[in-house]
């Protein structure tokens, strides 16, 4: 059966290469936009951090998922971070909604560490002036551009073609276009929208201190920002806005990450700025991602909102399912 993966970013290359190492025929159609959800994300896999009243089904989408991935990087040739995550308030407002986070954690069944701003500054000396936090030790990492790359080459070895439009007639199409699937097809274009996000990246400059072990998570005066790792450095993001395909990196989101981040890590005053990225991520009514046939023929592997990195593996698991059973019932 030939299929089109219509999206090269980490969901549709995830679909291409369990599908192709099945047997299927496959071609990835991609435009290579570089605002890209999967080439400006952070690399966060977290489904304990991102867990909020209401999300159930995300929590237990994403817990799947992130129990596939040491054997998907693994298979891959990734490193993962497996250091965890610090979540870290600053104000009294914002340790309320840590306390909320961890009473919501309880009674799902999971649990966090509590730590006061002394055992959070044991861990990572700088950090500023944080009252508390939780630990969350099972949450992982991962460089996205390094997975990107292994991806694709994964692909390659395993037969899949690449192309900017497609010329192959397929026996079934994946629109795993991203934000840009709500205008693959009908049943999409209300369901799907774009979310954008700015984030930045950040290195180390001789004298600074050395960027955090672990993924920092904070909220400072209700606003969200996260530290996560990288080699030399740090990714630091990320402002959310409704505001359709606008790629550009404003100054407000530069000023608002940089000010929100320098209260968590002081000494981020040392670091060079090499890199200001806006990117979509493929928002949903319910933050859930639409993995379901669409019509005969149609496959839709899209609307992953922030987890699109944590939730690849599951959903070419779930994806390839579906190809199967659609080729049974041939």
């Amino acid at each position: 059966m030939r299929v089109t993966v219509l999206g090269g970013g980490v969901i549709g290359l995830s679909v291409a290469w369990y599908a192709a190492r099945a047997g299927f025929a496959v071609e990835v159609v991609d435009h290579g936009s570089p605002h890209g959800g999967s080439w400006v994300a952070g690399g966060m896999l977290a489904p304990i951090t991102e867990a909020w009243p209401g999300d159930e089904d995300v929590l237990t989408l994403g817990v799947e998922s992130l129990g596939l991935w040491p054997e998907f990087a693994r298979e891959l040739g990734v490193e993962l971070s497996p250091v965890g995550t610090l979540a870290v308030a600053v104000d009294r407002a914002d340790v309320e909604v840590l306390d909320q986070l961890c009473a919501y954690l309880a009674t799902m069944g999971r649990s966090a560490s509590r730590l006061t701003g002394r055992e959070l500054r044991a861990l990572e000396p700088g950090l500023g002036s944080v009252r508390s936090g939780l630990s969350v030790p099972g949450d992982l990492a991962v460089d996205n551009r390094t997975l990107l790359g292994a991806l694709r080459e994964a692909c390659v070895a395993s037969g899949v073609a690449f192309a900017t439009e497609s010329a192959a007639v397929s026996d079934v199409v994946v629109i795993a276009a991203g934000a840009w699937s709500r205008d693959l097809h009908p049943l999409l274009r209300g369901v799907i929208r774009p979310v954008k996000g700015e984030i930045l990246r950040l290195a180390a400059r001789p004298g600074a201190l050395p960027p955090p072990r672990h993924t920092i998570r904070a909220q400072v005066s209700g606003r969200p920002v996260y530290l996560v790792p990288r080699e030399g450095g740090f990714v630091l993001g990320a402002t959310q806005y409704e505001a359709g395909f606008d790629g550009d990196v404003t100054v407000g989101g530069v000023r608002d990450l940089l000010r929100d981040a320098e209260v968590v890590w002081p000494g981020i005053a040392e670091y060079a700025l090499v890199e200001a990225a806006a990117g979509f991520r493929a928002g949903s009514p319910d933050n859930a991602p639409v993995i379901d046939w669409l019509e005969p023929g149609v496959l839709a592997a899209t609307g992953h909102h922030r987890n699109g990195l944590l939730l690849a593996p599951v959903t070419a698991r779930r994806v390839l399912t579906l190809l199967r059973e659609g080729g049974n019932s041939r």
